[in-house]
């Protein structure tokens, strides 16, 4: 049986007011800036929060990591340190291997795969959201939808998997580790904020991340060439605290339920729609790359493999979650 520290006590040791005293307030950490989607999206779910709890609940952001780090997020959360918080969901792994399923190149074939998999209630979803809340004391309370996976780079930019080899490449999962090496690169597992440093310094020669943040964190500054592979989806989840989340009344707990499902839906909506635009509104600063029908083949049959290597990993919950996720393709 797992044991976690008290809020108030991982509270006090970090600084910040005991949960006890905020027992109505809902203090949120987040690695992104305020204004970029995900704290767009923190923000909507507080306004329908507040307005419906009339003002009995606040939900109190902390944007830009200036509580915890991305990867601090899932003991965070879990222990009580903070009510709640984002945190990409691969953090999550060392915990649940499943929650990788997403990051497997072109395991979905589809933006309306990727939402068929991963919507609330589905096979996927339920597993996963079951799993983390049983390991990791971190019950789930929205998917944050971040786009989808794009390369980076300067020199010649990049067409087929060959111009991966040999490379330095700036990872920020197990799996993706895994992609690179399949694709005769060399991993480098990098928190998204050292990004843009590490591409000016030239500490790596190519980086994998999403549309937003090549805008939200001006990395079209440092990098000449994007390749839209659109090869795996990019989710972050939204969790709070499982022990203060049991403490609210009933119906504040339905409040904060409803909340969920409905900003989830809107940013899902909204985030493919705002990957095409940065697109567009990157072409007069680098070259865009998109691949032809022709080049997307290679790149599914260079990357085939690592499929077979997560299954070998995570065994039979691995198997599931990839068998869930390409059920999803044919309901």
């Amino acid at each position: 049986m797992k044991h976690y520290i008290t809020g108030t006590a991982i509270a006090l040791i970090v600084g910040l007011s005991p949960v006890a005293s905020m027992a109505e307030t809902i203090r949120v950490t987040l690695q992104l800036p305020e204004t970029h989607s995900l704290g767009v999206n923190w923000n909507d779910f507080a306004s329908i929060v507040e307005e419906k709890s009339g003002g009995e609940l606040k939900i109190q952001l902390f944007p830009s990591a200036q509580l915890f780090k991305d990867k601090e997020v899932p003991d965070a959360v879990g222990s009580g340190a903070v009510e709640a918080g984002s945190a990409f969901i691969g953090r999550f792994a060392g915990s649940v291997p499943a929650v990788d399923v997403v990051s497997i190149p072109f395991i979905f074939g589809s933006e309306a795969h990727i939402r068929a998999a991963v919507a609330p209630g589905s096979d996927l979803r339920t597993t996963i959201d079951n799993a983390i809340l049983k390991e990791t004391n971190n019950r789930v309370l929205w998917w944050q939808a971040f786009g989808r996976n794009i390369y980076l780079n300067n020199g010649s930019a990049i067409q087929t998997p060959s111009d991966i080899a040999d490379k330095k490449v700036r990872t920020y999962g197990k799996v993706h580790g895994w992609t690179v090496q399949a694709l005769g690169g060399a991993p480098t597992l990098m928190s998204g904020s050292k990004q843009f440093l590490a591409y000016q310094q030239g500490a790596v020669d190519v980086g994998m991340t999403g549309v937003s943040a090549v805008k939200s964190r001006k990395l079209f500054e440092v990098m000449d060439h994007m390749t839209l592979t659109f090869d795996s989806a990019i989710e972050f989840i939204a969790v709070i605290n499982n022990n203060f989340y049991e403490e609210q009344s009933k119906e504040h707990k339905a409040i904060i339920d409803a909340a969920a499902v409905e900003v989830e839906k809107k940013l899902r909506d909204q985030i493919y729609a705002q990957e095409a635009m940065i697109v567009e509104e990157m072409k007069s600063n680098m070259t865009v790359v998109e691949l032809t029908d022709g080049q997307r083949s290679q790149w599914v049959e260079a990357t085939s493999g690592v499929v077979d290597r997560f299954v070998e990993e995570t065994g039979e919950t691995g198997a599931n979650a990839v068998t869930a996720v390409k059920a999803a393709m044919t309901n």
